[in-house]
């Protein structure tokens, strides 16, 4: 069905990053983990360390059993769905991270509750 605007239609986004108060949005994804449906979003400052990130999404992500399994230093990487290796040692920034940047990691291993991806 078509639809014919009375008027101009002219959106105006609210996710520019001018709007998060020297924040960038992160989105990150744990695959086969599906407990967790949809990215995790969370707006950090481009100046935090990754290894520092990586705490904060142990602990939002702890309440799935694989949790305390995970070895994170053998966890693959994916940035805007490309191989990476990001650098714990430096910044969101230093490692690329942009505003709405996606991320995903995959534990090796660790496929969810019973194998399943949940």
């Amino acid at each position: 069905m078509s639809v014919v605007a009375i008027k101009e239609y002219v959106g105006v986004p609210r996710d520019l990053e001018a709007n998060y108060h020297g924040n960038i949005m992160t989105y990150i994804t744990w695959e086969k983990h599906l407990m967790f449906a949809a990215p995790f979003i969370f707006p950090v400052p481009p100046s935090m360390l990754f290894g520092d990130y990586i705490k904060a999404i142990a602990g939002v992500i702890q309440p799935h059993p694989d949790a305390a399994k995970i070895d994170w230093s053998k966890v693959e990487w994916r940035k805007s769905y490309q191989p990476w290796q990001p650098d714990m040692a430096k910044t969101l920034a230093e490692n690329g991270i942009t505003h709405k940047c996606h991320m995903s990691f995959r534990t090796p291993g660790l496929d969810g509750i019973r194998g399943l991806g949940i």
